[in-house]
């Protein structure tokens, strides 16, 4: 895994680039915050659906909640980037809605829409 800084609006914002997937439980997402905040001195976290296990999307799982909860608690902010659309699920698509319309975390199609979410 490696992390790369990208700064807008004096804000800075952490992209996380792997070859393989980095997020698989919360213990891991919790890594890669504090992988970030240690390497790009931020809390701003961009990162790639590829690199998110799919349990994650499956919210019956408990994954999402649980990683989310523990980014709120750290003060971490979240913009994943890629392809949403193939999901049907109306529970997933609503946890999206919703998640758009904060300010912590946020789905979208592509790193320059995270980023813009992220430094605004």
């Amino acid at each position: 895994m490696t992390t790369e800084k990208i700064e807008n609006n004096n804000i800075i914002c952490a992209v996380i680039k792997s070859d393989e997937k980095v997020i698989t439980d919360a213990q891991s997402a919790l890594d890669v915050l504090m992988s970030a905040k240690y390497e790009a001195g931020t809390k701003n976290i961009i990162i790639d659906k590829k690199l998110i296990t799919e349990d994650f999307f499956m919210l019956s799982s408990g994954l999402a909640g649980e990683i989310l909860q523990k980014y709120v608690n750290y003060g971490g902010r979240l913009a994943i980037y890629g392809d949403f659309t193939h999901y049907t699920s109306k529970p997933l698509k609503d946890f999206i809605y919703e998640s758009n319309q904060g300010n912590d975390v946020f789905f979208v199609p592509t790193i320059e829409e995270a980023v813009e979410m992220l430094t605004r």
